[in-house]
Formats: C-alpha cells, sequence, structure tokens
C-alpha cells in the first residue's frame, strides 16, 4: 500500500454496525472489483468495490467477504477469501497478500484461498433464508451496459441458490457510509492536505503559453510524491471560455494572457476523495470583471455553507444557493430585477449561468453515497461549490470546499487551501517558477 495503514478498528467496527442491519438466518457476500481491459492485454489501474474496502480495508483484486452473522460455527460468521500466491503471480506481479497480513487489515480471523470459496458459500447457504448481494447503486449511475462482476455472480448465485430470498447490501451500506467515523475523517482530511500541496506547486507555474495538460502534471507529480494514487476523478484544467464546460477534462490547450483558468481537482488517499474548485488569472492578476465574479461567487460560498447543519433538507439548501446566486447575478448586471421578479418559477433566469446543484456527499466516491430525501446529519462530508458561467464573456467561476457537518456548523477540511484572490495573486507573484 502507498498510505499509511488503516486503523483495524474501523473496518471490524464497520462490520458489526451493518451486521446489526442484516435479517435474522442471512449471509452477505461482496467481491472486489475486475481489473478492466484497456486493448491487447493491456489493463487499467485496480479499484476496489467501495463496500468491500470499507468492511474489510482489503485493497486486492479477487477478493470476496462473507458475512453470516447468526452462523452456528463462530469461526464462519466472517469470512475472507483472498488470491494465493504461486509462483507463476510472483514471477509476474510480485506478491500477493499473504493470510497473515489480510487478518492484520481486516480484523477477520478466518481468511481462506479463494479455491475455498463455493465449498463454504454452500455450507453456509444451506443455513441461510436471505443472501444479500453487492451492485453498483447510485442514484445518477447506471452500469446496465457493462457487466461487473458483481453482476456475474448475482447470476451464478441465482442460478445455484434459487429459493433463497435475496437482499441488497448497498442498501445498508448507503444508510451506514452517510455518516463518516472519525477514521475515515482523518483520511479525508490526508487527501485534502495532499490536494492543497498540489494547488500551491502549480499556481507557481501559470503564466501564458503554458498548456492546460501542464497544470494536471504538477499536480499529478504532488499527489504521487505524496503516498496519493492520483487524482480522485478525471482532473477538468479549462481556461478561458474551456471554464464554461461543467465537466471539460480534454486539457489540451493553451492558457493565454488575460484569461482564467477553472481547476476542479482533488487527491485520492486511502481510497478517500478531496475535491475542490479554485480559478486563478493566467497573468497572476484577475481584471476587475474577472475579480468581480470571483467575489461574487465567493460570498455565495460564504453564506451558502452556513447552511450545512444537522437537520437541514439539501433540496432547502439548494434553494437557497440558487437564490443567492440570482441576487449576485443581479448586482454584476447579468440578470434584470424586475424581469427576475416576474419570471416563470419552473424556468428561472439564473438557469442561463448557474445549472448545477452545490453539494454533495464525499468519501470514498467523489459523489459518495447519500441519500438527499433526508436531513443533513452531524458527521457528514460535503462539498459547498457555487459558480457563474458567462459564455459570452469566456469568465467561468466555481468555488468549492469540503465541509465536515458537525452540530456547531460546517467546519471547512480544505481551509488551509488559498481562496481569497488576493492571497492567489501573492502566492502567484512570489512563487513563480521557470516553465
Amino acid at each position: 500500500m502507498k498510505y499509511d495503514k488503516i486503523d483495524t478498528e474501523m473496518f471490524v467496527e464497520n462490520r458489526r454496525r451493518f451486521a446489526k442491519k442484516m435479517k435474522q438466518d442471512s449471509l452477505a457476500v461482496l467481491n472486489s472489483n475486475d481489473v478492466m481491459p484497456t486493448n491487447a492485454d493491456g489493463i487499467m489501474g485496480f479499484r476496489q468495490n467501495n463496500d468491500l474496502f470499507y468492511l474489510s480495508g482489503i485493497d486486492q483484486e479477487e477478493s470476496i467477504l462473507l458475512i453470516s452473522p447468526q452462523a452456528q460455527d463462530s469461526n464462519l460468521r466472517e469470512v475472507l477469501f483472498i488470491t494465493e500466491t504461486n509462483e507463476h503471480i510472483r514471477i509476474w506481479e510480485g506478491d500477493k497478500l499473504t493470510k497473515e497480513q489480510a487478518r492484520e487489515i481486516s480484523g477477520i480471523k478466518n481468511v481462506q484461498w479463494l479455491q475455498e470459496f463455493e465449498s463454504i458459500l454452500h455450507l453456509m447457504a444451506f443455513h441461510a433464508d436471505t443472501i444479500y448481494l453487492g451492485h453498483n447503486e447510485h442514484i445518477k449511475t447506471s452500469t446496465k451496459e457493462i457487466q461487473t462482476r458483481e453482476d456475474r455472480f448475482i447470476d451464478w448465485c441465482k442460478a445455484r441458490f434459487p429459493l433463497h430470498e435475496y437482499g441488497r447490501v448497498a442498501r445498508i451500506t448507503r444508510d451506514l457510509r452517510i455518516v463518516k467515523s472519525e477514521e475515515e475523517i482523518n483520511q479525508i482530511k490526508k487527501a485534502c492536505e495532499i490536494t492543497g500541496m498540489g494547488f500551491e506547486r502549480a499556481l507557481g507555474m501559470i503564466q501564458p503559453g503554458v498548456h492546460e495538460f501542464e497544470i494536471e502534471a504538477e499536480l499529478t507529480y504532488t499527489f504521487l510524491k505524496n503516498r496519493s494514487r492520483g487524482h480522485a476523478f478525471l482532473p477538468i484544467i479549462g481556461s478561458g471560455g474551456n471554464a464554461c464546460a461543467l465537466h471539460y477534462v480534454k486539457n489540451e490547450d493553451h492558457c493565454e494572457d488575460g484569461q482564467m483558468i477553472l481547476m476542479d481537482f482533488g487527491a485520492e488517499y486511502a481510497n478517500y476523495y478531496a475535491d475542490i474548485t479554485r480559478c486563478v488569472p493566467v497573468n497572476g492578476t484577475y481584471s476587475p470583471r474577472q475579480r468581480a465574479v470571483y467575489e461574487a461567487v465567493l460570498r455565495c460560498l460564504r453564506e451558502g455553507v452556513k447552511m450545512l447543519r444537522p437537520g437541514v433538507r439539501l433540496d432547502d439548501y439548494e434553494k437557497n444557493m440558487a437564490s443567492l446566486v440570482e441576487k449576485e447575478l443581479i448586482g454584476l448586471g447579468l440578470l434584470d430585477a424586475e424581469e427576475v421578479a416576474n419570471q416563470d418559477p419552473d424556468a428561472p433566469l439564473y438557469k442561463k449561468y448557474f445549472m448545477h446543484g452545490t453539494a454533495h456527499h464525499i468519501g470514498l466516491d467523489v459523489h459518495d453515497v447519500g441519500n438527499r430525501m433526508i436531513p443533513v446529519r452531524e458527521g457528514m462530508v460535503l462539498t459547498c461549490e457555487p459558480g457563474i458561467y458567462i459564455r459570452e464573456e469566456n469568465i467561468g467561476v466555481r468555488l468549492e470546499n469540503d465541509y465536515l457537518v458537525t452540530a456547531d456548523g460546517p467546519v471547512s477540511l480544505t481551509d488551509h487551501i488559498p481562496i481569497e484572490p488576493d492571497e492567489i495573486e501573492d502566492i502567484m507573484a512570489k512563487n513563480a517558477i521557470p516553465v
């Protein structure tokens, strides 16, 4: 592992809480993600199934976790299956986890080689009425065009145990993962810390003529050097009009004098993510118009985030943020106050310049699992990211921080990362390095 070892007790406690929500006489099976191909014999970098990682800490492919809280044999209540290293694997890939290493990471005493899985599952299924299976469930995601390892296992399992009742692992983990433990918050803080290092390094090399991908490269260098596996998601480095494309990820253009650059990025650390957005002037100084738009968005961020408190509904929060942005758009001369007062409420005028939500859960995913229908709870980690996009002026500004919800209000996990325009200009002037 590139990252420091996570306290085993976190995974032990996660499994305890998960098991408590399972039905009587049930078992749960969680599979690791596939190693996905590129072309020919190439493969993509492996990324663990988040629910499996959350419940075991195991960060290796071809791993299976089996949980059966009421198993008569106490040794079968938690079983972890991992790949056994052989001489061929050792030569071509290096060693895999030993049983002892897997026990130390996960806190699971019964660790078996993968070839034992079918016989043990058959034994346990005989005494179970319900089998919980995993699937990639997210309100914004559909995997119907991709058959995953979990999809294949669902088919396999139902063919062998057709009379069992089936349940959803994700229905339980979605409720558990929405509130972060202290140890999880520590991992997110580390991801945020590395993200800030990357931003300050990038500020020192931004100047007219650099490519967007060169800025991305500085971030990548800093992330990898500080024990991150890299970007939490495809980074958005959009200069000029590219900043008005919400998910611009080509990062291929020159950054020209007089433009601003929108940088939406974050480091991964121990499978936990950071996500920030900053907007900086290519030449080191905001123009009066750029600064006016920037400060308008910053006011929305500072005022809007105050609502991220226990008990608030995210729908109400989003309506409040939209009102704040609408007011700033009038102040910037982009909307007419009288027209806004008489607008169609189903087609608000601000949508021309502000068209996205401003809060999402963050954790093991950049858009982490959550339930927008329930009120905000203490221990949630959410982003706040208002924006204004003026395509006719080639100005796009979005500002984003990550916040821990507490009883006393939101606590920024990214307040160490410069956001004030004067501070950004100052750092760019002092830290400029030859490109």
